[in-house]
């Protein structure tokens, strides 16, 4: 997560985004021959999907931007906002109305209508529901009181916004997919045993993918746990006669070296390069009928970060207090940051392709703030770090293990998503770095359900290395930054549904970050919005709630007959997934 956005920043993200590779599963040679009618693209994922409903979805990545569109489209490769199921939108600054009107004749995967009935209800009955627990509705907040806008059907085609207060993001945010009224409204009203509605439950990776009603360019046909998920093309997608493909197939592996040997057998159309296989696909590009794409810096961040929550539950803190103490003191983590050799990274682990980052903001962004421009970095620099920590009481014993002033020994537990071989590789090298200031790190390697168990549930861990996915708009990560955010990951408050905290701070310079992501939110002169932001970035790398690491290179191979491919750092390998076509 660095930011998070489901459709710009991938919404967000997706809380801690699994590095997506495209890797091959199960036999993906024997399923094309087995499926030879129609053109089809193969390419591959890391883990099974975690639910088939959007408004639960916080992972990356997830179906919703193969099944589902907004009203606005934002262009994978220049940021420019596009026409999706509005064809045409007026903004009247002085009202603060924003009326769209859509495209004549749009229809569900069903073939029903799709009208201004099914916007509005997205917006009022979903995403602004109080009772349903959606991270989308943070990104929806306008302002400091938190208001969200006004929204009324105008006639079949046309949708009113009236925003309480300007909002400079806004019509950014209305890329959020709309869902169906006529499929899901019943179970927005009808509540289950414990007062739910009954939308919460529905929809899960056991339920049919055929049933599942969506407007993008395919829709989901078949779903086979651990080994792939296969989407069929959508006959009454909107932009005809897009999408080109008749299928796209997910296999889903848990390494990424059975997705090497796949791709290389010719048994997937589409490989996200990995650093350590780039020299090796590169030589064998030509004999091999594919071509590597270098989409420029990823719009990702690699981080780690500490758990500075200092709440309890049910009498018990969340993490132990020794090393609570150690985590809230903003000199032990500046220590961290200078200890850790990422140019190391980049030559060791990327393979020298990638470039050190230091902001949470994209650099894709216009909002970006570079160390050029003034940007606090941290030089790896090992005797910098041990004297911060003697400054700040910490000691060496006489086997120069670091100890804190009580003689604690400094130790912690770093988790990250298992089967990711880059995450793996980065932990295992701040194992050693850190190891080089006599601190112990004890690396976790878990399944990524079970990591995001812990974040974003049992709130109950040390130190993780995850990364969030970025993109343009800086208020789209409003919801890792926003105190109260359900994606505030380094100190998170509970779901209303959850256990609540005893005891839980907010700094005073994170409490500044919210404000300025609401008034960077606000401001409409851009000059100011980017000296909002400029701060906010400063903050983030006084404090150091995320550390970051390196950006990588967005890399990706398809074969020759794979046509119309437009691969970016902001937009991925697949952003133009309905102009993509199979050549014969």
């Amino acid at each position: 997560m660095g930011q998070g956005y489901r459709q710009g920043w991938q919404w967000i993200l997706v809380i801690f985004v699994v590095l997506t590779v495209f890797i091959g599963g199960c036999s993906p040679q024997q399923f094309r021959a087995q499926s030879a009618e129609g053109s089809q693209l193969i390419t591959s994922v890391l883990s099974d999907p975690k639910t088939f409903n959007y408004l639960l979805s916080q992972e990356s990545p997830n179906v919703f931007g193969y099944i589902y569109e907004g009203l606005l489209r934002e262009n994978g490769v220049t940021g420019e906002l596009e026409p999706g199921l509005a064809e045409s939108w007026q903004v009247n600054p002085e009202t603060l109305e924003i009326t769209f009107t859509l495209q004549p004749g749009l229809k569900w995967s069903d073939g029903e209508p799709l009208t201004s009935e099914d916007v509005v209800f997205t917006y009022n009955d979903l995403y602004l529901n109080t009772q349903i627990p959606t991270d989308t509705r943070d990104i929806l907040r306008i302002g400091r009181e938190g208001q969200f806008p006004a929204v009324m059907a105008m006639g079949d085609l046309q949708v009113k916004f009236t925003l309480p207060e300007p909002f400079a993001p806004f019509l950014r945010t209305t890329g959020l997919p709309i869902l169906p009224a006529h499929i899901l409204r019943p179970y927005v009203e009808q509540l289950d045993s414990s007062g739910k509605p009954l939308i919460i439950s529905m929809w899960g990776t056991d339920t049919d993918p055929a049933e599942v009603i969506a407007n993008g360019p395919f829709i989901m046909d078949r779903y086979r746990t651990n080994q792939r998920l296969i989407f069929r093309r959508n006959p009454y997608y909107w932009k005809q006669p897009e999408p080109y493909l008749e299928r796209l197939i997910w296999q889903i592996v848990e390494s990424t070296d059975t997705a090497m040997l796949q791709f290389r057998s010719g048994g997937l159309d589409v490989l996200g390069v990995t650093p350590e296989n780039f020299a090796l696909l590169k030589r064998e590009e030509k004999p091999g009928n594919f071509r590597i794409y270098n989409g420029g810096p990823s719009s990702t961040t690699n981080f780690i970060s500490f758990n500075l929550n200092k709440g309890q539950r049910n009498g018990r803190p969340l993490v132990d207090p020794i090393k609570s103490a150690w985590f809230n003191n903003v000199t032990f983590r500046r220590a961290i940051a200078h200890a850790i050799d990422r140019q190391r990274m980049i030559n060791n682990v990327y393979q020298g392709l990638g470039e050190l980052q230091n902001s949470p903001i994209s650099v894709q962004s216009p909002y970006f703030l570079s160390p050029e421009q003034g940007l606090k970095v941290y030089a790896y620099d090992p005797e910098m770090a041990k004297e911060l920590l003697l400054g700040a009481g910490f000691r060496y014993n006489n086997r120069n293990q670091l100890e804190d002033a009580q003689g604690n020994r400094v130790r912690f537990s770093l988790m990250t998503n298992a089967g990711n071989k880059v995450r793996e590789s980065l932990a295992a090298q701040i194992m050693q770095d850190l190891g080089q200031i006599g601190i112990q790190v004890d690396l976790q390697f878990v399944a990524f359900g079970a990591l995001v168990d812990k974040l974003s549930n049992t709130l109950e861990w040390d130190c993780h290395l995850l990364g969030f996915t970025g993109g343009t708009e800086p208020n789209n990560g409003a919801n890792i930054w926003l105190p109260d955010g359900l994606l505030h990951s380094f100190n998170q408050k509970p779901s209303p549904e959850q256990e609540p905290l005893v005891g839980r701070e907010v700094a005073d310079w994170e409490q500044r970050i919210g404000d300025l992501y609401i008034q960077g939110a606000q401001e409409l002169d851009e000059s100011q919005r980017k000296a909002i932001y400029a701060e906010t970035q400063q903050l983030t790398q006084e404090y150091l709630p995320f550390i970051y690491l390196v950006n990588p290179y967005s890399l990706s191979a398809f074969r020759n007959h794979v046509t119309g491919v437009k691969p970016s750092g902001l937009g991925g390998p697949l952003w133009n997934i309905s102009e993509i076509k199979i050549q014969e």
